[in-house]
């Protein structure tokens, strides 16, 4: 046997067996003949053997090389996370690529028409101020003749912000009856200011003050102590402000459950989830993470503190009532929704689109001009809506603009099957177009209902100013902490989508609680957006932009 062949034991004990059998069938003839039958045999065995480990270790290697892949990208993500920009907006300069045609660059678009000179503040009270030459400026300095007072002045404006802490001194007025009749007091005293908490020398305007900076501008609740008592000499204690809170959390609750319920009268939402800290202890649950939840119509929106993540929330949320399209992320939680049939769910493009854009970052070049195609693709789609909702009111026009738009989408079907078919397509490639089949129907909502957004960035929009607390005051230190949080978010919220001011609401409201003995108004009516008068409206407005009415 050729000494170069290395054989094991069972390899030997194999062609042993077939040498024997070829004897036994007197095959070959000679002992030359038996022994080149067995070698070749042998050598043939051989090539099946390292054919098979040759076929295991190509695949092995596959396996390697697509973990190390995956390793690479989750290593240029997390550098870029730290270390990167943040934006998705592709380098067409950096990458050496061309700009695609028509790309809007920032700042005034050169031919469009400017917005003139502002003039700042002009809904404000103005104080009239005199300024007047010294009395030996008014003579001629060579003939000392005076000169003439003119008709006209030189004005000019000057925008002034001046926020002062003072005390109100309240000194009511005592009388004493001077006849005699019966059931007469002794003393009668003129009756005091209404309180928004009764034993409390801290104004409506305090309280005004910290719902505002922490709710709405989201600056933790000791730097406002602080700004008071460095720059106004104020100090009020932590405890005394925590305590006022939690005594105001029931006074806003009937306001939150009437914006939930105009929420729900609604035919179009969109809802996310974000993480948010409450750092309390309940039983069932590890952690402190809980989550707070937005659902945003046109008209109201509700922000809602929960301790989860599960799907039962949006069902308790929606109800057996409501019906309509939701625009959302892919997450699962919303998916029981689908159960019922009420609630259609619209998915989101950016979401989609941002997954190819992760591909083309962090997942080597190889497949990054493959996930830019499909960038472009989608950037296409966002393209011909504008332009179908630019026409939404020229029934030929927009006919034409909607052929143009659906025949795009099917394109990208077609592709997508295309790619799905293809044994080369494997990894996140695979998976991330899997997932886009999987979701077709409710990526293409927007086409049958041209209201309806092709993404959910109004609900991501909502929860920036929530995240921005989030990072600056850590969460919630009390159960009760996280829904006072919830319930100012949803006002506020509603407020501006009906551009009011909320700081005017905000005391206006107070006022009306602490009237009625530190209690919630029994008409609510003046302080709904959709049920003010237009007086009141105007009133509170903040801004000069359309209302959610239209109005």
């Amino acid at each position: 046997m050729d000494a170069a062949v290395d054989l094991t034991s069972e390899q030997i004990e194999g062609v042993a067996a077939v040498e024997g059998g070829w004897a036994d069938q007197g095959v070959g003839g000679c002992a030359r003949c038996l022994s080149f039958k067995a070698k070749a045999d042998l050598e043939y065995g051989r090539a099946r053997y390292w054919q098979a480990l040759h076929g295991r270790a190509v695949e092995r290697e596959a396996v390697l090389k697509a973990r190390i892949e995956e390793l690479q990208a989750q290593l240029h993500q997390s550098e870029r996370r730290l270390f990167g920009e943040k934006s998705e907006r592709s380098k067409s300069k950096a990458s050496g690529k061309e700009p695609r045609q028509g790309t809007r660059q920032r700042g005034q678009q050169r031919g469009a028409a400017g917005h003139g000179r502002r003039r700042r503040g002009e809904q404000l009270p103005s104080v009239e101020e005199i300024w007047d030459l010294d009395a030996q400026q008014r003579w001629c300095a060579q003939c000392q003749r005076p000169y003439e007072a003119l008709a006209q002045s030189e004005d000019s404006e000057i925008l002034e912000v001046e926020v002062r802490a003072h005390r109100r001194v309240i000194r009511r007025q005592r009388y004493r009856p001077s006849c005699q009749c019966p059931a007469q007091p002794g003393i009668v005293t003129a009756p005091g200011p209404a309180k928004l908490i009764a034993k409390t020398s801290l104004g409506t305007s305090v309280w005004v003050g910290v719902l505002i900076d922490k709710y709405l501008f989201q600056r933790p609740t000791y730097r406002w102590l602080a700004d008071l008592r460095l720059t106004q000499g104020v100090a009020i204690a932590q405890g005394t402000l925590t305590d006022g809170l939690q005594r105001l959390l029931p006074l806003f609750e009937p306001v939150r459950e009437a914006i939930v319920e105009k929420s729900l009268r609604a035919g179009h939402w969109h809802a996310d989830e974000t993480g948010w800290p409450v750092y309390v202890k309940r039983e069932g649950k590890s952690g402190y993470r809980w989550q707070l939840w937005v659902f945003q119509s046109r008209e109201a929106a509700v922000f809602q503190m929960e301790p989860n993540r599960a799907g039962k929330v949006v069902q308790a949320y929606f109800g057996e009532s409501a019906r309509g399209i939701l625009s959302v992320d892919r997450c699962s939680a919303y998916k029981v929704l689908l159960k019922s049939g009420r609630i259609v769910l619209a998915y989101c493009w950016a979401h989609v689109r941002r997954d190819f854009v992760r591909i083309a970052r962090d997942w080597g070049a190889q497949r990054q001009e493959w996930a830019e195609g499909w960038v472009e693709c989608i950037g296409e789609l966002y393209r011909l809506n504008r332009q179908r909702l630019r026409v939404i009111g020229d029934g030929q026009a927009f006919a034409a603009a909607d052929d143009e738009l659906r025949a795009a989408l099917g394109r990208m079907a077609v592709w997508r099957a295309a790619e799905l078919a293809s044994t080369e397509l494997v990894g996140i490639g695979r998976k991330t177009l899997q997932s886009m089949a999987n979701h077709w129907a409710g990526l293409v909502v927007f086409l049958e209902h041209p209201e309806v957004p092709m993404d959910n960035n109004t609900a991501e929009r909502a929860q920036r100013n929530p995240v921005v607390g989030r990072k600056n005051y850590y969460g919630s230190g009390a159960e009760w902490s996280g829904k006072l949080a919830a319930t100012m978010f949803s006002i506020f919220q509603t407020l501006l989508l009906w551009k009011l001011n909320p700081r005017l609401w905000l005391h206006a409201y107070l006022e009306a609680c602490a009237r009625n003995g530190g209690r919630p108004p029994t008409d609510l009516s003046p302080f709904l957006p959709w049920e003010m008068s237009e007086p009141q409206r105007q009133q509170m407005s903040a801004f000069s932009a359309r209302r959610p009415d239209g109005s």
